[in-house]
């Protein structure tokens, strides 16, 4: 008989191996059946019983296992496997922040950083914020862009979960409070069916410190979601949302399975599910996928 969870356990192999102990804690704690292997060394996961009352929480777990840094992610083995992937860019697809360091090669990175911060943490409204960063780049020449994005580097995995889910048949779409300058060129990179960001107002080579269109944020990831869950003709429980800022939560908390991603703390704060020690690989290890049919 099939269990209604499982325990799936990723460590990030750069970092160590997912050793033994930290299994056997994990399966005690679930009750767990024996664990199947993912991924050696990299991903297990244990079929378990329905959390019973006062059984130990998945923060618990969490918690318990951070010393062997390893991430734990409890999920219903119905439906694992999702159709839609909607991902956030900046920190989560893409290594780092694209603003963040197109405004540190103008000069006026210390400024737009510190409130970017401030805004993935959730202290400052999303769209007010980004009209504050792009203002700053007023009278700057482009140039930056392309010195940008050679420098920037895909997060570990990342071109793996979208290609692999597209060969399962899954829409894929990049949505980002970003710009389209960056994403257009991280679909590429990574084959996402589709992408979305904010608009740079550039004339003849330089910033206007504007923006071209109407900001796309928090909602606006949602809407974008909501919109491929139609058109899939799914409902939210067949989607896989990630991403790591407070202008993710709308869609992290719609999804079936929403996964705050090395995320800022107000956000692993409210998202139960967490990667915040492997790699994006762990998203497909959730759905059930071993690494044998993972499509690098």
């Amino acid at each position: 008989m099939t269990l209604p969870y499982v325990l799936v356990l990723v460590a990030d192999p750069a970092q160590g191996t997912l050793s033994k102990d930290a299994i056997d804690i994990a399966r005690n704690m679930v009750k767990g059946k024996n664990p199947v292997v993912l991924s050696a060394g990299e991903a297990v996961e244990i079929p378990c019983p329905t959390p019973a009352p006062g059984a130990p929480t998945i923060a618990t777990i969490r918690a318990t296992l951070a010393r062997h840094k390893v991430d734990a992610l409890l999920v219903k083995t119905r439906g694992r496997r999702k159709a839609v992937l909607v991902a956030d860019m900046d920190s989560t697809i893409l290594d780092g922040e694209s603003l963040d360091e197109v405004a540190a090669l103008l000069g006026v990175g210390d400024d737009v950083a510190r409130l970017t911060l401030d805004t993935m943490n959730g202290k400052l409204d999303f769209e007010e914020s980004l009209r504050t960063r792009v203002a700053l780049l007023e009278g700057k020449s482009t140039d930056c862009l392309e010195e940008v994005w050679q420098k920037s580097r895909l997060n570990p995995g990342a071109r793996t979960l979208v290609k692999t889910m597209s060969a399962h048949n899954a829409r894929t779409a990049l949505v980002s409070g970003g710009f389209t300058y960056f994403t257009s060129r991280v679909a590429e990179a990574c084959g996402f069916d589709e992408h979305y960001g904010n608009e740079f107002d550039i004339q003849n080579g330089v910033f206007t410190g504007k923006l071209a269109a109407p900001v796309l944020g928090p909602d606006s990831k949602e809407e974008h979601l909501q919109r491929l869950l139609e058109e899939r003709g799914v409902k939210a429980s067949a989607a896989l949302t990630t991403g790591d800022g407070t202008n993710d939560l709308p869609m992290l908390a719609v999804a079936g399975l929403g996964i705050a991603y090395k995320a800022k703390p107000k956000v692993r704060q409210i998202i139960e599910m967490q990667v915040n020690h492997s790699t994006l690989r762990a998203h497909l290890f959730a759905q059930g996928y071993p690494a044998s049919v993972f499509v690098e």
